[in-house]
């Protein structure tokens, strides 16, 4: 039986800061190692330890801007004088290769690649309540006290755009989430619309198979 490849999938993991969406990533490269995990762009120096196109494509302004005006970003915002975005070209062709890509980043960017690529699979990661997410965002030790108020402040208008995804994983207990984000993952890849080259050379296959007995 020939081998006809169908497209990989695109899945998006986002959600509120502090919601635990990094944590579950980091759970599922674990147990999907041969999902490929998108390398963003940013225009900003590399810090200590970091490596070209393993932690960041490093690139500079100019170098940036030009990409912007040719559409080659699924998505991109600039944030302290800096730009972020996320490379087209290299996640599209993994998923025409059919090999699927995770990529985690923020609701606003989430957004965006849905504009870009709505064939992909949208999953929204929440804390299981504002106390839960305020402690996390304390215990992470990393932000400043108004940061922190802020994106509290900040957590009615993004859980407001839930409706926009396909799937929502509540963060209360880690294993059970991403248990849950693997069903999600499981669920995708045995839908029939991404089967459809496999599925039609099943089907020729049983039908050759009986013209051939006659």
């Amino acid at each position: 039986m020939q081998d006809i490849k169908d497209k990989g999938i695109l899945y998006v993991v986002s959600g509120p800061s502090g919601a635990g969406k990094g944590t579950i990533c980091s759970a599922i490269r674990s147990i999907y190692p041969e999902l490929n995990y998108s390398i963003s762009m940013t225009t900003r120096e590399p810090r200590i330890g970091e490596k070209e196109g393993i932690s960041y494509f490093f690139r500079t302004n100019e170098q940036f801007e030009e990409l912007i005006s040719t559409d080659s970003f699924l998505e991109y915002a600039k944030v302290y004088d800096h730009y972020y975005g996320t490379p087209k070209k290299p996640v599209l062709d993994l998923i025409n290769d059919g090999q699927s890509v995770l990529l985690e980043i923020d609701i606003q960017g989430a957004m965006k690649v849905k504009e870009q690529y709505p064939q992909g699979v949208f999953i929204y990661v929440v804390p299981p309540s504002l106390a839960t997410l305020s402690k996390r965002l304390y215990g992470r030790g990393t932000d400043t006290e108004d940061v922190i108020q802020r994106r509290l402040s900040e957590i009615t208008k993004e859980l407001s755009m839930a409706h926009k995804y396909d799937y929502i994983v509540v963060n209360d207990v880690l294993d059970i989430a991403v248990r849950k984000t693997c069903a999600i993952l499981e669920a995708e890849k045995c839908k029939l619309s991404r089967n459809e080259n496999q599925v039609e050379t099943i089907f020729s296959q049983y039908i050759n198979k009986e013209v051939s007995s006659k």
